[in-house]
């Protein structure tokens, strides 16, 4: 009787050992095959859609939206090294246009949901300026991302890239898979299809695995990347699990219709035939039904006719514009949108100058006269301040400097703003600068000279035309250099004009990060003075050979200004001239114009030069004053005086957003 109770008893606790075991092994796994009634952990733009969807971006431009599952998974056992886990969803990309989207989707593996400090745009709302690749982050992810960033050292507009507490990917690979016998396939991740991505991680070997195939097709036996890192050293004892991502500058919307996870195990199935659909693109498809029981003269008939309406349509709509009445008098400005489409030659692809978060930018010859132009095509989603960008779009067009790349017109269709420009043969300064395995290094005579050329083109633009025309976008990538290697200033797209003797009125701030004045988040209003403080970040970048925040030998950002000011600080102010000079320059210019730029890059408006002492300076008519000694950084002495602004840090629009003049276009 005894040995009866006791093997009862033994069988009890084995079944309720199985059971725990059983729950315990639950908490570490899950799979969602739709979305509908979950309990997620969403913010911003991130909804579940009645259909079932996981909607992490609606098309609203410079937004993100976060996802994640509920409750934390533990990610270490007993506090020892990171598990082996595995994950796997189903993701869809949708984009107003066929050829450019922004910006992604990222897995994130992360100790927090709270993702308030971090950007949309380029920085896909997992981190901002200052945290991106910050070792504090402890995060783990995988990016699916759709537009090319060179400050993310992004390999190209449509990758993958395993991410460590930051999007300087450790390792990415061209969005496709491979099959069966080994060959790459590409896959584009804008598509509109549905496409499914497996990350696995094996805790013996700490590889990561990252695999991606369109949805019907079963995992590749060969990973798209493979690579291998201790995620020890990264992920925390509990984290979550979910999807970070954002948009920048184009209509866009980003889906996740399954998601699965498991720790040392791989990750359940997802039920691909219980998954919501993607919304659908364009008009539904004609019933078939209707075709069938046509009688076949009919079908016949009304064959033709459609195909002889959609001809005329296609042609009448290929070289459609969009024109309206108060238009007839900056008619001399205006360009057929059929001449730029033939002297592009129907912008394709062997004619892309450039591309970047405005649009892209293309070179083309106008038909009758050869002159050689560059187009910039930038979409806009209203006509609100369309009259008065116009307006200033004629008065740029009068503008008469050698130091300027002359804005010829422009030309209107539906939903897409077309600039004209001369066409500069050797392209933007930033080639030169960072590009040298393709571009010859700039001498320093070359470069001296292009920093005059830019001074006297903006005392140009301050002083000596019939108004005032703030550039608001000073930068290397926006100096373009003609067949004789001059510097000319480009892109007028975010001017601003006002008359001499006026105020300038407050206005959206626009412009690049590290090139914004700190008085800017105080008075909205672009002067001189704020293109002054651009300058003087754009000289130091010529002569320094570095961007205005770059990475320090251990992974920290710096400003630019600020080691260049440390330097001056401890008379080592010529170590920071470009190392790829070898010592090729003039010490006493190279120092000037060293000094011009702190002093033109000062927090303090008022010990700022103005552009004509600026050009004085640099001619050498007039000697350049002291520099005024500070025990602090230009950083630190901004945030005093501006009242905790870090120009920085803040994220406003850019010339990435492709916003224009105008204050309600910029805001779009």
């Amino acid at each position: 009787m005894k040995i009866t109770i006791t093997f009862l008893l033994l069988v009890v606790v084995r079944d309720l050992s199985a059971l725990v075991g059983a729950r315990a092994g639950d908490d570490d796994r899950f799979a969602y095959s739709g979305f509908t009634g979950a309990n997620l952990t969403m913010d911003g733009t991130a909804t579940v859609t009645p259909a079932g969807l996981l909607e992490l971006t609606n098309g609203t431009l410079q937004l993100k939206g976060h996802a994640f599952h509920p409750t934390p998974l533990r990610f270490r056992n007993g506090g020892g090294a990171v598990r082996s886990f595995s994950a796997s969803f189903v993701f869809g990309i949708l984009s107003a246009y066929p050829d450019i989207s922004a910006h992604g989707i990222v897995f994130v593996v992360s100790p927090t949901t709270n993702f308030s400090t971090a950007l949309a745009s380029q920085y896909l709302g997992l981190v901002n300026v200052t945290s991106n690749g910050d070792e504090r982050n402890r995060v783990f992810g995988v990016e699916l991302d759709t537009l090319q960033q060179d400050e993310f050292r992004d390999i190209n507009d449509n990758h993958v890239g395993v991410d460590i507490n930051g999007l300087i990917s450790l390792n990415s690979s061209d969005a496709g898979y491979y099959d069966d016998q080994g060959s790459f396939k590409n896959l584009s991740l804008i598509s509109h299809e549905e496409m499914r991505v497996w990350v696995d991680y094996e805790a013996v070997s700490n590889r990561i695995n990252v695999t991606l195939a369109p949805l019907t097709m079963a995992k590749p036996a060969k990973p798209l990347i493979s690579a291998v890192y201790n995620l020890s050293s990264v992920l925390t004892d509990m984290a979550y699990v979910g999807f970070s991502s954002a948009t920048g500058s184009f209509n866009s919307r980003h889906y996740v219709l399954g998601f699965s996870f498991a720790m040392d195990v791989p990750a359940p199935d997802i039920d691909i035939t219980k998954l919501p659909k993607l919304p659908r693109e364009g008009p539904k498809a004609r019933s078939k039904v209707l075709e069938i029981v046509l009688p076949i003269a009919s079908a016949v008939v009304v064959f033709c006719l459609g195909t002889a309406v959609i001809l005329f349509m296609r042609r009448r709509m290929k070289y459609s514009e969009l024109k309206e009445d108060w238009e007839v008098e900056f008619g001399p400005h205006r360009f057929p949108y059929k001449d730029l489409h033939r002297a592009t030659e129907g912008f394709r692809n062997k004619n892309l100058l450039g591309v970047g978060g405005f649009g892209r930018v293309y070179k083309g010859a106008l038909p009758i006269s050869d002159l050689e132009i560059a187009v910039k095509r930038v979409s806009h989603n209203s006509s609100q301040g369309m009259k008065e960008f116009i307006a200033e779009v004629a008065s740029l067009g009068r503008l008469q400097n050698r130091n300027l790349v002359r804005l010829l017109g422009y030309c209107r269709r539906k939903g897409e703003l077309l600039l004209v420009y001369e066409y500069m043969s050797n392209g933007s300064l930033d080639k030169y600068l960072y590009d040298q395995d393709i571009r010859p290094t700039l001498s320093w005579p070359q470069r001296f000279k292009i920093i005059k050329d830019i001074a006297s083109g903006l005392l140009y633009l301050h002083e000596e035309w019939e108004k005032v025309v703030i550039h608001r976008d000073i930068k290397a990538s926006n100096v373009l250099l003609d067949s004789g290697m001059n510097g000319r200033i480009g892109d007028f797209g975010l001017a601003r004009l006002y008359n001499h003797g006026t105020d300038p009125q407050s206005t959206h701030v626009v412009g690049t990060i590290g090139y914004l004045a700190p008085e800017l988040a105080r008075t909205s209003k672009a002067t001189p003075l704020t293109d002054v403080f651009a300058f003087g970040t754009f000289i130091l970048e010529v002569t320094c050979g570095r961007r205005p925040i770059f990475q320090d030998a251990v992974g920290g950002q710096v400003m630019l200004v600020d080691w260049v000011l440390e330097h001056w600080r401890g008379g080592t102010l010529v170590d920071t001239v470009d190392a790829n000079l070898h010592g090729d320059f003039v010490i006493s210019e190279a120092c000037v114009v060293l000094e011009l730029g702190l002093m033109c890059s000062h927090p303090f408006v008022n010990a700022r030069p103005n552009m004509r002492q600026v050009v004085q300076y640099l001619s050498k008519e007039v000697p350049l004053p002291e520099l005024m000694p500070t025990n602090m950084s230009f950083h630190m002495l901004a945030l005093t005086h501006n009242q905790g602004f870090d120009s920085y840090i803040q994220s406003y629009p850019s010339s990435s957003r492709a916003s224009i003049s105008a204050a309600s276009l910029a805001s779009q």
